[in-house]
């Protein structure tokens, strides 16, 4: 008997360490797994390193709060980008004087000319003296075709008695203003955003104010650009068309009897002309003879008294 229990307990002890291995062998992957996955949730929920934390403070004043943000920033730079590549700004004026035979003739040749550039007038003014005859005229004209016109009035119109064509570089100008502008806008859209967030009457008002200053200066910088591309893109030019109306002896082609009878004409005219200022008087002539009268009577008062 004693025989048989020490094969069976040794075959109990061989079977409890086989299957105590089995168990380890087993339970190991799933230990690995497990340190695997605390291993990676440490290296997700670890802190990052000092130099990598990146925080925007909150403004600290309202200054700050009015600063464009990063969006605005970008559409500022971009804004100017395209500033800097403003074409050349030039203003072109002129002014000429020309005589001619007939103005109304010469009236004719510039329509025709201001037809073939693709200008208009803009002002017309007409005087007629006993000296002379003059029709000024503001014309615009487009800036490619400003001297193409100069040129065919100096060539087909009559005898130019005097030019002067002048240029002025507005290009700085426009920029400056274009720049303030944009900047305007910004400003007027965070008062805008700060007006909708106001939570006094007081500030609602302040900054109510405050955007309608905004708004003005806005409108005052726009028209202002509105002018210079006005001005660049149509030319100015003043021009006057002067006939003479007075004849020398040597120029005159009239002879001796035509301007004696100007001459008798022109006499006739004064005379009549000094009779009816004359006549224009006639209310003092009337008072004439009651003067007459009354100091006749004052005088014979006195002789009788004497």
């Amino acid at each position: 008997m004693r025989k048989l229990f020490l094969p069976l307990c040794l075959l109990v002890l061989i079977s409890g360490c086989k299957k105590s291995e089995l168990d380890v062998a087993n339970s190991s992957p799933a230990v690995s797994a497990d340190k695997a996955a605390a291993v990676a949730e440490y290296e997700v929920e670890a802190p990052p390193a000092p130099n990598e934390v990146h925080q925007v403070a909150p403004p600290n004043s309202i200054s700050e709060k009015l600063l464009p943000d990063e969006n605005k920033s970008a559409q500022s730079s971009v804004a100017s980008k395209k500033l800097d590549t403003i074409a050349k700004k030039v203003i072109k004026n002129g002014n000429m004087r020309i005589q001619v035979v007939e103005i109304k003739k010469a009236q004719n040749q510039v329509a025709d000319i201001l037809r073939k550039n693709e200008a208009y007038i803009q002002n017309e003014q007409f005087q007629n003296t006993d000296m002379e005859e003059n029709l000024d005229l503001v014309i615009r004209v487009p800036h490619k075709n400003f001297d193409a016109l100069i040129n065919s009035f100096s060539e087909g119109v009559g005898s130019v008695l005097s030019k002067n064509i002048s240029s002025d570089d507005v290009t700085e100008e426009y920029t400056n203003v274009s720049i303030k502008l944009a900047n305007k806008k910004i400003y007027l859209e965070k008062y805008r955003d700060m007006l909708r967030s106001a939570s006094t009457t007081k500030d609602m008002i302040q900054i109510q104010e405050t955007i309608r200053e905004l708004e003005d200066e806005i409108d005052v910088a726009e028209g202002r650009l509105r002018f210079i591309d006005d001005r660049v893109n149509y030319s100015t030019l003043n021009l006057s068309l002067y006939k003479e109306k007075v004849r020398s002896s040597a120029t005159s082609k009239m002879g001796f009897g035509s301007r004696l009878a100007d001459s008798v004409t022109e006499g006739w005219n004064s005379f009549m002309s000094f009779l009816l200022g004359i006549i224009s008087l006639w209310p003092f002539l009337l008072i004439i003879p009651v003067i007459i009268f009354l100091w006749r009577q004052w005088k014979s008062g006195r002789s009788q008294k004497n």
